[in-house]
């Protein structure tokens, strides 16, 4: 990508406006791995020159989850420290020509443009000779022929005719710098060579190039604009529609190395069709030129899935402590000893953390009874009352093993003389004992839970069920 003597510099710049977008960690993890595949630098860059959006709770949430996401940093800078860069580069394109100040406002201007073909600044004051002064904005002086071509790895060549780029604005007319003219300064300063970010930057990209190009920049640095992501209806995402929140995902359940994994694949594969793919190996086989330039689709059900797969290959302890605090957050009085036993079984059940608490309140506390299931399975089931005596009556007994496979055999038993099978069978235990007909393995999590309690719950059931006379 770069020759020999280039050092490989990328950088991530998020603007600190709000929670940290998925998009905006699928663009960090792609600069991630290109700079740790390349042995170069990844720069983190806190946008935060709009003092009216931005907020410092904000740069934490992009702290914290590139952290969760496992996502180091070599540099960081933030912009509103370098605000003495960005004004020496506009007194410079001011002082060659290249920039002047302009006194519109956006109502002037769209009033004086609104029939014209191409809405939009016209120019007005380019050659007015105005100076600096209050409320006066500078513009950048675009060429008014020609073209900008950019050179990028995931579209081509794309080409911009000049007369289409209005002439932007540098500073605003309190005095602050545009995105663009931060950018550009930064870029040049940092050494950036290569600028991966999401293809809704693309339309400033032509900019980009002429200003750097005006500053005087070195060898430019070679672009990639990753694809859009969008949702199930193929429109891009959007935080009042969509879930796009990271800190959503880390909330509910989902595993870091999981997220990684779903969003390395948003736009790029490791090939062979593999889904479940070690970050190591991603690190090793990324190619910039690989990368799709088709929209890609966030799919939820499909990183939910990721997720689950990730979840069941985790060590039982390792599960364990990654369980611990969603356990505390849902106020369980749990037993570590008692869901150290259960933990396997969980975990193969559950697809995300935030499912673990109700896989097992039922060992810690009685049982909250889910009334569709009960209706469902008990009031409707076939016999559930008589079953259930039955179950009391061969649980209690005493040559009975307390071991899930003596309990399994018992249970298939009541249901083959009742010309049941098995699963219709065990439905009234289980809501009896769960609460609910979803859970962890039936028979182990009996044997677990103890015969005096599992047959204290199987009588309140039946006279719930069959009340005294």
């Amino acid at each position: 990508m770069t020759d020999g003597n280039t050092a490989v510099r990328v950088r991530f710049a998020p603007s600190p406006t709000g929670f940290f977008h998925v998009g905006s960690a699928r663009a960090a993890l792609y600069n991630w791995f290109y700079a740790r595949q390349q042995g170069g630098a990844l720069v983190l860059r806190i946008e935060d020159t709009d003092a009216e959006r931005n907020k410092e709770e904000w740069v934490d949430c992009i702290y914290s989850a590139m952290r969760w996401l496992g996502l180091d940093w070599d540099e960081l800078y933030r912009q509103s420290e370098r605000t003495d860069l960005y004004r020496e580069a506009a007194e410079k394109l001011y002082a060659g020509g290249l920039a002047y100040y302009c006194d519109c406002t956006a109502e002037v201007v769209q009033d004086r443009t609104k029939d014209n073909a191409t809405p939009g600044y016209d120019g007005f004051c380019r050659d007015r000779g105005l100076g600096p002064g209050p409320g006066r904005a500078l513009r950048f002086r675009t060429p008014d022929e020609g073209t900008t071509v950019v050179h990028d790895v995931v579209r081509g060549d794309p080409v911009f005719e000049h007369r289409t780029i209005e002439d932007f604005v540098l500073v605003r007319g309190s005095g602050a710098a545009m995105f663009i003219l931060a950018n550009v300064v930064d870029d040049i300063d940092m050494r950036i060579s290569h600028v991966i970010r999401g293809e809704d930057h693309l339309p400033n990209t032509p900019k980009y190039l002429l200003l750097w190009r005006a500053l005087g920049g070195p060898a430019e640095p070679v672009f990639a604009h990753l694809p859009l992501l969008v949702n199930e209806q193929r429109k891009k995402l959007s935080k009042r529609r969509d879930k796009v929140a990271v800190e959503d995902y880390r909330d509910g359940g989902y595993l870091p190395e999981a997220m990684v994994n779903f969003l390395a694949l948003l736009g790029w594969s490791p090939g062979e069709d593999r889904e479940i793919v070690p970050v190591d190996e991603m690190v090793a086989g990324f190619r910039l030129e690989d990368v799709n330039n088709s929209p890609a689709y966030f799919d939820e059900k499909k990183l939910l899935y990721v997720n689950g797969e990730y979840v069941r290959m985790l060590p039982v302890a390792e599960f364990v402590e990654r369980s611990v605090p969603y356990l505390d957050a849902a106020g369980l009085a749990w037993d570590r000893a008692a869901f150290e036993e259960m933990a396997p079984l969980v975990q193969e059940r559950v697809k995300v953390l935030t499912e673990v608490p109700a896989m097992v309140d039922f060992f810690f506390a009685d049982p909250v009874i889910d009334d569709k299931d009960w209706d469902k399975r008990v009031v409707r089931g076939p016999a559930a009352a008589e079953l259930l005596a039955d179950a009391i009556a061969a649980y209690g007994a005493a040559d009975l093993p307390w071991t899930a496979e003596a309990l399994h055999d018992a249970t298939a038993a009541l249901g083959e003389r009742r010309g049941q099978g098995l699963g219709k069978a065990q439905f009234p235990i289980r809501v009896a004992v769960t609460g609910r007909a979803v859970g962890p393995p039936l028979f182990e999590s009996l044997a677990v839970l103890g015969r005096e309690r599992t047959l204290t719950r199987l009588q309140a059931a039946l006279d719930r069920l069959v009340p005294a006379a």
